[in-house]
C-alpha cells in the first residue's frame, strides 16, 4: 500500500471508528484530515498548500506525507491523549481554543 492509500485509509476509515468506539475529542474524518495536515506542515495547512483545486494531502512533499501517516498510526495506538494533544496544536495553530 502506497501512502496516499495508507493516508486516506486512516483519515476515512481507522481513525473515525477508534474515535467513535474510544470516545475520542475528534471523530470525523475532516477533523483528523485537518489535524494530520497541519502537524505535517507545522502551521494551518491552507496557509502553507494554499485551497488550490484538488486534495491537500496529494500536495504534500513525501517526507510530509510520510509524517502524517506516521502520525496517524501514532494516534491508533496511543489514543485519545495524543489525539487530543495534536488537535489543541493544530487548533492553536488557527488561534482557536482547545476542546474539553
Amino acid at each position: 500500500m502506497d501512502l496516499e492509500e495508507r493516508y486516506l485509509e486512516l483519515v476515512r476509515d481507522e481513525l473515525p471508528a477508534a474515535a467513535r468506539r474510544d470516545g475520542w475529542v475528534i471523530r470525523n474524518d475532516h477533523c483528523f484530515g485537518r489535524v494530520l495536515l497541519d502537524d505535517a506542515v507545522g502551521g494551518c495547512w491552507y496557509d502553507v498548500l494554499g485551497r488550490g483545486r484538488g486534495a491537500a494531502f496529494r500536495r504534500l512533499e513525501p517526507g510530509q506525507l510520510a509524517h502524517a501517516v506516521e502520525q496517524g498510526e501514532r494516534m491508533l495506538r496511543e489514543g485519545a491523549e495524543t489525539v487530543r494533544a495534536l488537535d489543541a496544536q493544530s487548533l492553536a495553530w488557527r488561534g482557536k481554543a482547545p476542546k474539553h
